[in-house]
């Protein structure tokens, strides 16, 4: 279903670490399409609902909407560093294959 990269296991690792609550999930979604492309939606949020799909990935516990399951198979999650600071990066081959002009990656911060 959805992979995640050493870095950004690790990322997460320590940004789950600083929240209070060992109930914290990574919530990880999508907006937007068609010609207006995908925008990835990352955060964390303690509550799952009826409406969501829950999936540990190498430990860290994820919940997503079950309506962007498909959407969001087969994405990887990375994190990346450089100069100006960090941030997740997606890649979805979905994207190309559902959308008209979306594009495979997007940053998310």
């Amino acid at each position: 279903m959805l992979m995640i990269t050493d870095r950004a296991k690790r990322q997460f690792e320590e940004m789950l670490q600083r929240e209070r609550d060992n109930m914290t999930r990574v919530r990880f979604g999508v907006k937007g399409g068609l010609c207006n492309g995908l925008s990835y939606t990352l955060g964390f949020d303690t509550h799952v609902t009826e409406d969501d799909y829950t999936e540990s990935i190498d430990t860290i516990p994820f919940t997503i909407k079950k309506t962007q399951v498909d959407l969001l198979s087969g994405a990887t999650i990375d994190f990346k560093q450089d100069m100006m600071g960090g941030g997740f990066s997606i890649y979805n081959p979905q994207a190309e294959k559902d959308y008209c002009c979306s594009s495979k990656e997007e940053e998310v911060y």
